[in-house]
């Protein structure tokens, strides 16, 4: 299995989609704010949204076509407007957006899935979208689509795997902040030409979301607007299942650790490992109370090995922790071993200077593992969101 990650220029997509994007006039940059993908056939698919009770309409929409149980054709994604919190209008320019990208494609409006992300409480300005909609042009190139989903993103987050046999996987995402596990992270939309039963990708996407997207930290904020989604055309065999599960995890995977290094504000990816945990999921919840702590974050920035605020998460994380039989290590630097333990400060200062921090913990409890992303937290953050509306 052949991957690539974060390579935007001549990324195509699998057989069977096309996309596109324009300028609506959503986002005050005038940038690219408007993308659709259409599925050349009908698109099998899996679907998992926020937990946010303050869900958008296109997440309320999405999720009720998707217990229906209908298959897909296209996917229409506005930048810059969440569409959320608008009231009684909300639900029917959500519906308006489906029904014009409908049109443009030739399709019933059932087929069509809605995203909107940016600003809450702002009413969408569906009539720029219904007018833009009609000139979009489709392509096999990505470049355009990455970059019209950005919100405060600094840049498009892409990967693709290949299999054997021809099949590939790609993904496209974004996020930025407002990003915490429970998915509410982003938007991530992985589409595929193999040939893999609806069943089974409904049954194993939200196994890969935990291992994955529910694994990214930023600020500790969950939005009401954000999803996964996994496509497929069904339009080449796979000899292998195991390996097809295995690109869509690699692909995700990239995407996570993506849209954690570019947080709002982030001068560096901070990952954490966890092994020895009671449990896999008890190791994901211990990973990330770390890649989250505000403290832990805050060191990070300041090149700062203050040790202790590792082991203070792992004590809140809720995992089974006994701080006896842990041992933590930073950057390759053991730090503690059932107790503090003698290090050179300022060497493993200066480890922690590289655009990615690595935090491994044994907790010494079985076999369990788990892996957690997260950013920095800086001035920047603080500055961006400051002003977010102003």
């Amino acid at each position: 299995m052949a991957i690539a990650a974060a390579r935007l220029k001549n990324m195509h997509l699998p057989e069977g989609f096309q996309a596109g994007a324009t300028r609506a006039g959503i986002k005050p940059s005038g940038k690219l704010d408007l993308a659709l993908l259409f599925g050349e056939v009908p698109l099998r698919w899996a679907y998992v949204a926020t937990t946010n009770r303050a869900a958008a309409p296109c997440v309320l929409r999405d999720r009720d076509l998707y217990e229906q149980g209908s298959l897909l054709r296209a996917l229409v994604v506005n930048a810059g407007n969440a569409n959320a919190a608008t009231g009684e209008r909300g639900p029917g320019d959500n519906l308006r957006m489906a029904a014009s990208a409908a049109e443009r494609l030739g399709v019933p409006v059932e087929t069509v899935l809605t995203a909107s992300t940016g600003v809450i409480g702002v009413p969408l300005p569906v009539e720029r979208i219904a007018f833009a909609l009609p000139d979009l042009e489709l392509g096999s190139d990505l470049q355009r689509f990455a970059e019209a989903i950005m919100t405060t993103d600094t840049r498009p987050k892409l990967a693709e795997a290949s299999l054997p046999g021809g099949a590939r996987v790609v993904g496209v995402a974004k996020g930025s902040g407002m990003i915490h596990p429970n998915m509410a992270t982003m938007f991530a939309f992985l589409l595929t030409d193999a040939d893999i039963p609806e069943r089974a990708l409904r049954r194993r996407w939200p196994e890969v979301i935990a291992r994955t997207f529910n694994q990214v930290t930023v600020d500790g904020d969950t939005s009401t607007n954000d999803m996964a989604v996994l496509l497929s055309s069904g339009l080449k065999e796979v000899p292998d299942a195991d390996s097809f599960w295995d690109a869509v995890e690699t692909v995700a995977r990239s995407l996570a650790r993506q849209i954690a290094a570019d947080g709002e504000g982030a001068t560096k990816l901070i990952t954490v490992r966890v092994r020895g945990a009671a449990s896999d999921e008890e190791a994901r919840i211990a990973a990330r109370a770390v890649a989250g702590s505000p403290l832990w974050k805050a060191a990070v920035y300041g090149n700062d090995p203050n040790w202790g605020r590792v082991l203070a998460a792992l004590g809140y994380s809720g995992a089974r922790f006994h701080p006896e039989r842990a041992r933590i290590a930073l950057q390759g630097f053991l730090l503690y071993d059932g107790a503090p333990l003698e290090y050179d400060a300022a060497a493993c200062s200066r480890a922690m200077r590289k655009s990615e921090v690595i935090v491994e913990v044994d907790l010494s409890l079985g076999e369990g593992r788990g892996e957690a992303w997260g950013c920095d937290l800086t001035e920047g953050y603080v500055k961006i969101n400051a002003e977010y509306t102003t």
